[in-house]
């Protein structure tokens, strides 16, 4: 039998499609992390540049509010920037579109994009539309960070912290909707150099921590018990829902308690929880917790996220 995408999941398709990529020095990050890093821009700025897309049936159906679609196609990629310590500046826009879609449903999806990008300064600067057999909305966008604050998410050192930003879970039950995403936290904790590594929760805690683990060649160990749940949600939603939007990071341990005090005081009505430990690898443990993130392509993956 063939060997299909259900069977090697995202992560591993994504490697095996790189695997002959080869970068010239111009690219600072490539494929990996939330946004790609490259050169050329002045004053000790990097170039930053992230593409996302949102497919009907999948993340979204008609019968959601289309100014909250449209609100979540560029919320999400806006997302990625934070966890990157990087500020957007320009987005363009493909739409693909069965013939029959409601023109005033497309109109509600551009006015709710509109409005958050005016909100964090982002111009919609273009895009293209095709006729497709299925609602797409994908999202390019460029910015900049500070070549100071080039953060990634494989930068965790043994002994770290793993630290969140806000509360999990709930994401079945419309966050992924209506979530704020963390850019002026991101930007603000990646000019901390306590924070060694950042990422943001898009998969989910179970999905998206081994991420960061695996990529600083660490493992975890999690407190379950400190996991900062969202109303009506338990430790396995917390764990497993996805689509949270908030922020993970490993933060070095001498450094937690004023980083946490500094946090307080920049943002009173966010939490910053600790919730683990990165330790070397060899000396994890996975935590007893249902499900295991978001995954387009295995099992876990098949349900759509409403």
């Amino acid at each position: 039998m063939k060997e299909t995408l259900n069977d090697i999941g995202e992560d591993e398709l994504i490697r095996r499609l790189m695997s002959g990529v080869v970068l010239d020095e111009t690219v600072i990050l490539g494929a990996g992390d939330d946004c790609a890093v490259v050169t050329g821009l002045p004053d000790g700025m990097h170039l930053v540049l992230k593409t996302d897309a949102m497919v009907g049936d999948v993340h979204f159906t008609m019968e959601m509010p289309a100014d909250l679609v449209g609100r979540k196609a560029i919320a999400r990629v806006i997302s990625d920037f934070g966890a990157m310590g990087a500020l957007p500046r320009h987005a363009m826009i493909t739409l693909v579109a069965p013939g029959e879609t409601p023109v005033a449903w497309l109109l509600d999806v551009y006015r709710g994009m509109i409005r958050i990008a005016d909100e964090y300064g982002i111009n919609l600067v273009g895009g293209e539309t095709c006729r497709g057999n299925q609602l797409v909305i994908s999202i390019s966008m460029t910015g900049s960070v500070a070549a100071s604050k080039n953060l990634k998410r494989s930068g965790a050192c043994a002994g770290d912290l793993v630290v969140v930003t806000g509360q999990l879970g709930g994401s079945l039950r419309g966050r992924h909707l209506t979530f704020e995403p963390r850019a002026t936290e991101g930007e603000w904790l990646a000019g901390n150099p306590a924070v060694h590594a950042m990422m943001d929760l898009s998969d989910g805690l179970a999905k998206d921590l081994p991420r960061m683990a695996a990529a600083s060649g660490l493992e975890f160990v999690l407190d379950e018990a400190a996991l900062p749940c969202a109303e009506g949600c338990d430790a396995n939603q917390a764990w497993s829902d996805g689509e949270d939007y908030e922020l993970l990071m490993a933060v070095d341990s001498a450094d937690w308690p004023e980083l946490s005090a500094a946090w307080g005081k920049a943002f009173p009505l966010l939490s910053l929880t600790m919730i683990g430990r990165f330790v070397e690898a060899g000396s994890g443990c996975r935590p007893a917790l249902l499900g295991g993130g978001w995954d387009h392509f295995t099992a876990a993956g098949s349900t759509l996220k409403d």
